[in-house]
């Protein structure tokens, strides 16, 4: 056993340098890819043919259902479970006395509106014609007015008179459930000297039931001292018409102001 390798060791060594062993036979790398899919294709092929051959081509019929259980709703000819109808005594029922007259409704024809008459021509007159052509060509043109294409323009004057934007003298307006009771007597108020005007001045008052002022409160000032006392010393002095009791409400005074120059001019 040890002389073979010593001879393949003696003739390796033997064999010129530049010399190669041949090669030995090559081994088997298996089928291809290419190849397998092939044989697949084939073989789903052949499996398809064999069941189109030999594969039934019956109609599945379903099989008749028997022997099953089933449900049925009780017959309401049972008066207990009739009973159970939340509606019997609120709605009309088919079973209550007056059943026999609403389920039974006579048949009554609507009346037809299709009434037909005989057709009623309008009387004509064949003497007529041409009556109203005549009477137009008799009438006189001529002593119609001429035509006037551009008539005279109709002043007009305003039926109010222009009153000034502002008032011209202080006023006084009682307002809220106040003003249902009347003063006896007018009231004349002043104007005031001041360089600006001046907004209204709202009072609240407190008129007992003889009509006397018992409480005055300036609600809204005028922006002028002297005019806001001189508005509460009228509110205290202004008697009402008698009452039934105790009532609330507003005086506004509307304060016309003219330049101090003015008054003074007058004075002197």
């Amino acid at each position: 056993m040890n002389e073979a390798p010593a001879n393949l060791l003696g003739l390796a060594g033997s064999r010129p340098p530049g010399e190669s062993w041949p090669a030995g036979p090559k081994r088997s790398e298996g089928w291809s890819r290419k190849r397998w899919l092939v044989v697949i294709a084939l073989v789903f092929a052949a499996h398809v043919a064999l069941v189109f051959l030999f594969g039934g081509k019956k109609q599945i019929v379903p099989r008749a259902v028997a022997n099953i259980p089933t449900l049925s709703l009780a017959d309401d000819s049972d008066e207990l479970l009739a009973l159970n109808d939340p509606t019997l005594f609120a709605l009309p029922h088919r079973r209550d006395f007056a059943a026999a007259v609403w389920l039974k409704m006579p048949d009554v024809k609507p009346p037809s509106f299709r009434y037909t008459e005989s057709p009623r021509l309008l009387p004509f007159s064949a003497d007529k014609l041409g009556a109203a052509f005549v009477r137009l060509m008799q009438a006189d043109f001529s002593a119609s007015p001429p035509l006037d294409f551009k008539p005279a323009l109709a002043l007009s004057t305003p039926s109010l008179p222009v009153e000034p934007v502002l008032a011209q003298n202080s006023t006084m307006q009682v307002e809220g459930e106040l003003a249902q009771r009347q003063l006896p007597a007018q009231i004349s108020l002043t104007n005031w000297p001041f360089a600006d005007v001046l907004q209204p001045c709202v009072v609240q008052v407190l008129v007992d039931a003889a009509g006397n002022v018992i409480s005055t409160v300036v609600l809204t000032p005028s922006g002028y001292d002297d005019a806001d006392q001189r508005a509460l010393a009228i509110a205290r002095s202004l008697r009402f018409t008698p009452s039934t009791g105790l009532t609330i409400g507003r005086i506004t005074f509307n304060w016309h102001t003219v330049p101090p120059a003015t008054i003074n001019n007058g004075h002197e």
